[in-house]
């Protein structure tokens, strides 16, 4: 089978269309820079893991795994926080269709959902993530806190949708007030691909 690298994806919107919630420098560096390290890093284990095993190396595979699950799982929540970003125009301030179900089944109503999700990504300890993902065996959309991009992360949940609540995704327009990022963070959620991405789990 052919192998291929990791890839930075392409965003579906200009750097300057999430502004005034993120502005055009501050989400240029988090995509350019901290997410294409996580897609080279990822990329380059790889290459040494193949390399290893070509010349029959046996190299540190302790931490040559931890650094991929770290790099790896950056790579992948943040092309998914793209995807579930879009700009204020385009979104509408509640979510509708089977994920607007989903959330009035498991947390009463929407006010409820957004009040814990915002909980769990202020006190998300040092930097991580905060994300909704869904339980295929209770049936029930659940939340959790992500520490780095891969501690405390319960497999084989399907994510829904996520916050990068790491410094460098809000340091530039907000300082060190994660709690106003967040409350910003309401403003450019993609109801529509949060909607899809149930949609396609429960199929």
């Amino acid at each position: 089978m052919e192998k291929k690298p990791y890839v930075l994806p392409q965003l579906a919107f200009a750097y300057k269309d999430l502004e005034p919630f993120i502005s055009e420098t501050q989400l240029q560096l988090h995509h350019q820079k901290h997410h294409a390290a996580y897609v080279s890093a990822a990329n380059a284990i790889l290459e040494t893991l193949d390399k290893n095993r070509n010349e029959g190396i046996d190299g540190d595979i302790k931490a040559l795994c931890k650094a991929f699950s770290f790099n790896a799982a950056g790579h992948l929540l943040h092309s998914l926080f793209w995807e579930n970003l879009a700009p204020a125009a385009m979104t509408t301030p509640k979510p509708q269709g089977l994920f607007a179900k989903a959330i009035d089944s498991e947390f009463g109503s929407f006010e409820r959902f957004k009040k814990e999700f915002s909980q769990a990504a202020i006190t998300t300890e040092g930097s991580g993530w905060a994300a909704l993902v869904y339980c295929r065996q209770t049936q029930r959309p659940l939340l959790m806190q992500v520490e780095k991009h891969n501690t405390h992360v319960i497999p084989m949940f399907r994510v829904l949708m996520v916050l990068d609540v790491w410094e460098h995704a809000y340091y530039l327009d907000y300082k060190n007030d994660r709690a106003k990022f967040v409350e910003s963070f309401w403003n450019i959620v993609n109801w529509a691909e949060v909607n899809h991405r149930l949609e396609a789990i429960l199929k």
